[in-house]
């Protein structure tokens, strides 16, 4: 019995030792801005996870695209938005080009405005499709 407790013990203070290692690493570490492709067509290949494959904006940089519409439904879940809310949602999303699917996408994660479901999946789609290329 003692030694499956010395043995649980060493486990947990070399877990805690890798855990203060990697709080320290990253308080050390230099705040570095990743560089940012010139458009949503390619990546710089620098970046630890692609934004195209994540979806997710490194920087906190709002980009609009003619959609500031959408800002008044920030917060409202999906199933509680109106016929006109999801038309709205709808029309702007039909007048993105492909390219700029994922952009809009990010967008509206960092103004947390949610899609209705019917758009979300065919905006994902083109993103999948658009990672394909």
């Amino acid at each position: 019995m003692i030694p499956l407790i010395l043995f649980v013990a060493l486990g947990l203070t070399i877990l805690v030792l890798f855990e203060i290692r990697a709080r320290k690493d990253a308080g050390n570490g230099a705040e570095q801005t990743e560089p940012q492709p010139a458009d949503d067509s390619g990546c710089c290949g620098q970046h630890l996870v692609c934004e195209r494959e994540t979806l997710l904006q490194t920087n906190a940089e709002i980009i609009y695209y003619d959609d500031e519409e959408l800002d008044a439904l920030a917060g409202i879940q999906p199933q509680d938005f109106t016929a006109d809310q999801r038309l709205m949602i709808r029309e702007i999303f039909e007048t993105l080009q492909e390219k700029d699917v994922p952009g809009w996408c990010r967008s509206l994660q960092l103004r947390n405005i949610q899609l209705p479901e019917d758009v979300r999946e065919e905006a994902l789609l083109i993103v999948r499709e658009r990672r394909k290329m």
